[in-house]
């Protein structure tokens, strides 16, 4: 099992599939990060030589952010929303949709599970 950035990587999958489990790393790094290394499409992850598995992880270190430091960096420029009472910051207090979404009808992923109002149903 390969370990990068912090996680266990599946061995059993493509190298491009297998970095998307890296929190920050979607599927165009994947790719790029692949193509800088050499590796070709069709190599799984349990294939790699150690050598290319130390250069992934140099890579990674050197030119992306990810895991701990990324959600730390994502944690801090929310909080510094809700400071400043911007109303993006207010959305995210209240835990509603930041982005202008509908919240009449949908938005329940954010709004969580729906409560009943007392007297409503008639």
């Amino acid at each position: 099992m390969a370990r990068i950035a912090g996680v266990n990587i599946p061995t059993n999958k493509r190298v491009a599939i297998a970095l998307r489990y890296i929190y920050g790393i979607g599927p165009t790094n994947a790719q790029i990060i692949c193509d800088k290394v050499g590796i070709p499409a069709e190599r799984r992850v349990f294939q790699l030589t150690d050598q290319e598995v130390l250069q992934i992880r140099e890579m990674i270190d050197r030119d992306y952010m990810v895991e701990g430091d990324l959600r730390r960096d994502v944690a801090v420029n929310i909080k510094r929303l809700m400071d400043l009472g911007a109303y993006r910051g207010l959305r995210h207090r209240r835990g509603l949709p930041v982005r202008g979404q509908r919240t009449h009808t949908n938005a329940r992923t954010r709004k969580g599970k729906a409560k009943p109002i007392a007297g409503k149903k008639k």
